[in-house]
């Protein structure tokens, strides 16, 4: 078993109470009654202007019946914990592991399992889900990782879907049109049949990491969890269809998307920081609802907060700092800001030869389709650092001779910017110094750097007495 306190469990309420207990200051327990509306989006942003990023754990939200815990990934430190390291080493952490994969194992019982509900009974106002803007359509589950497996191979795809109650029995959801469950629904369209799934909503965040991968199509993700966890994960099988599903999953609900069904569905507050209608209107017909006795609603806080960047886009950085850091030595490190949604990147180098800067970019903007600028700085640049991003470009770059466009590329769909068709243009902006640079850095000692922290500890200290 992993050796690891928060990886020794595939259980997120055991993980959960191990990780309060160990670090308690870096969890806010909310008692007294909060809104379904809104109210959970509110205190994430507010914690977020103080300089905060809690995991939050609210006991009593009204209207649902579970407690309510959000913002696990908000902080990148939090997510180190999970590999041992801090957050400058969380690419590599997270990157050896996903490249050992382990296939998962199926147990005949979990906690998943402890009520099953089925057809006629299915209801989906038992479900917990909580409005997160005002600008939202109503109520959504953010949190919403859809299975689906090959009927031939067995082999599994996950993938987030926003989703929202359509009926008694039926959500309406966003597939994204390029995705590869959106694939694997052509495919069952083309032999005349439904697409058989399984939606969990709240299991580990190890979990939650592999479902946001980014792998190649015929990748089973539930392989990348057991290399995550160090271990296979443990799946059941759902009722009907036996698709595979974390066995201590907080909820999972099975059915099947009709090709040829749709709904309406958004507008939803995106990572872009606007509502989003773009949408492939699909529905999901549930036939039957699977849940522990003590089930909690893990959420995730959407729109342009740091829980959804982040998840969403770590592993995503990571393999593309290992791929860069592969094919060009000189890169030092590599940066999605939070305040470029998924659409920024900074990349720092220790430049070799003129030019090597715009070919690192130029290899960026063509592996990931979200990017649409990217930024090149010298690796003595914290390019965790908006300020110092902006320093670089301020005093290196010159605009006629540092910056290229290329235009009529696919980006997001969700990108408000874009054209109808999602095209967009990308940009290299390059804001290292060259080799003809002519400035000397200024800067100040380490002796008295370090009498500066000195002085300033006694004064504060002579301020309290």
């Amino acid at each position: 078993m992993a050796d690891n306190l928060f990886r020794a469990t595939q259980d997120f309420h055991r993980f959960a109470l191990a990780y309060r207990e160990q670090f308690p200051d870096d969890v806010l327990t909310i008692k007294q009654p909060v809104a379904a509306d809104q109210d959970v989006t509110a205190i994430v942003a507010e914690l977020a202007a103080r300089g905060r990023h809690d995991m939050l754990i609210c006991e009593n939200v009204d209207g649902i019946s579970t407690p309510l815990v959000t913002n696990f990934f908000a902080s990148r430190a939090r997510i180190g914990r999970l590999f041992d390291v801090d957050a400058s080493g969380l690419f590599d952490a997270y990157q050896q592991r996903a490249n050992a994969p382990i296939a998962p194992v199926f147990i005949p019982t979990g906690p998943v399992l402890d009520q099953v509900i089925e057809g006629d009974a299915v209801d989906l106002a038992q479900l917990p889900m909580i409005r997160h803007f005002d600008t939202d359509r109503g109520p959504y589950v953010t949190n919403a990782v859809i299975i689906a497996e090959d009927p031939v191979t067995g082999v599994a795809n996950l993938s987030y879907h926003r989703s929202m109650r359509h009926a008694r029995n039926a959500l309406a959801t966003s597939l994204h049109s390029r995705g590869h469950l959106w694939r694997m629904l052509q495919t069952a369209q083309a032999r005349g049949d439904t697409l058989k799934v399984a939606m969990v909503i709240g299991a580990h965040p190890l979990f939650m990491l592999a479902a946001a991968a980014r792998v190649p199509f015929g990748t089973d993700e539930r392989a990348i969890a057991g290399g995550l966890f160090g271990a296979p994960l443990e799946l059941v099988r759902t009722p009907r269809y036996g698709i595979g599903v974390p066995a201590s999953a907080e909820f999972v609900l099975e059915g099947t998307i009709d090709p040829d069904a749709h709904a309406e569905e958004g507008p939803f507050g995106e990572f872009t920081g606007y509502s989003s209608d773009r949408s492939t209107n699909n529905v999901l017909r549930v036939d039957t609802m699977m849940r522990r006795n003590d089930a909690w609603l893990v959420d995730v806080v959407g729109g342009p907060y740091a829980e959804h960047l982040t998840l969403a886009r770590l592993p995503r950085e990571a393999e593309m700092s290992e791929k860069l850091k592969a094919r060009f030595p000189s890169v030092t490190a590599l940066h999605y800001p939070n305040s470029g949604t998924h659409f920024h990147c900074y990349v720092a180098l220790n430049q070799t030869r003129d030019g090597e800067a715009r070919q690192i970019m130029l290899a960026l903007l063509g592996w990931d389709p979200y990017l649409k600028n990217v930024v090149a700085v010298d690796s003595d640049i914290d390019i965790t650092n908006d300020s110092q991003v902006l320093w670089a470009i301020a005093t290196h770059f010159q605009p006629h001779q540092d910056v290229f466009i290329v235009d009529g590329l696919p980006g997001s769909p969700l990108d408000p910017s874009s054209s109808a068709a999602g095209t967009t243009s990308r940009m290299g902006i390059d804001a290292t110094r060259g080799s003809h640079f002519d400035g000397i850095r200024a800067k100040i000692s380490e002796r008295a750097a370090q009498q500066a922290v000195e002085i300033l500890n006694r004064a504060a200290a002579g301020a309290r007495q």
